[in-house]
């Protein structure tokens, strides 16, 4: 248990990185006083532009992966108790949270999409493209970004539920927990989409227009 509490851990820091403050800060800029408030590659791209935003987003996805690949597969603290599969996704999921919650920016971050996706992606990409092809299907029908990542967030134990991955019990927890955080982290747009005030992207409503089509 001592090798994976210090793998949870440094993940957890690494996750307190987060790109849209870090690259801010060399821009001079906080963009938790912008736009939404919040410091994810959503609200960088609406006030800080494409560029931006894309790199904002390299860096959060590279922390997941960082993470479940390199951390988890640290050999000097001994073995711990968990699949290497499911301390990968601990261990994602811990810089997921660290995301959420930095140590680095007073707590105050970004909803962990990104870095749960980095850490699915490189140890699930199948799972990881069921995630992808709900968030496009969702956000390319109705526009709204927090609705899309709230939807790919629950395909994911969804997916892993019917995976070959299914019977450990320990990555069906994790899956849901990542999931969940999801869910807690939008819950803001959740409620704004409830009261009819949650922003949308209409240029990401490609599916939508070609279903008004003739």
């Amino acid at each position: 248990m001592t090798a994976l509490a210090i793998k949870l851990l440094l993940s957890y820091l690494l996750g307190s990185v987060v790109g849209s403050l870090l690259l801010g800060r060399l821009r001079g800029v906080d963009i938790r006083t912008a736009g939404s408030g919040n410091a994810g590659a959503t609200n960088a791209l609406r006030t800080q532009g494409r560029a931006f935003a894309l790199a904002v987003a390299a860096i959060d996805v590279g922390k997941g992966v960082l993470a479940a690949l390199v951390v988890a597969r640290l050999p000097w603290f001994g073995p711990d108790p968990l699949t290497p599969a499911a301390t990968g996704l601990a261990c994602g999921l811990a810089a997921a949270l660290g995301h959420c919650y930095p140590l680095w920016h007073g707590l105050r971050g970004g909803k962990g999409a990104g870095t749960a996706f980095g850490a699915a992606l490189a140890l699930f990409p199948g799972l990881a493209l069921v995630m992808l092809l709900a968030w496009l299907l969702v956000l390319g029908t109705t526009g709204y970004v927090g609705l899309a990542t709230v939807v790919a967030g629950l395909a994911f134990p969804l997916a892993m539920a019917f995976s070959p991955w299914r019977a450990d019990p320990a990555l069906l927890a994790l899956a849901l927990a990542a999931g969940l955080l999801l869910l807690w982290t939008h819950r803001g747009n959740l409620a704004r989409l409830r009261d009819g005030s949650e922003l949308r992207f209409e240029r990401a409503r490609v599916l939508a227009r070609l279903l008004r089509r003739p």
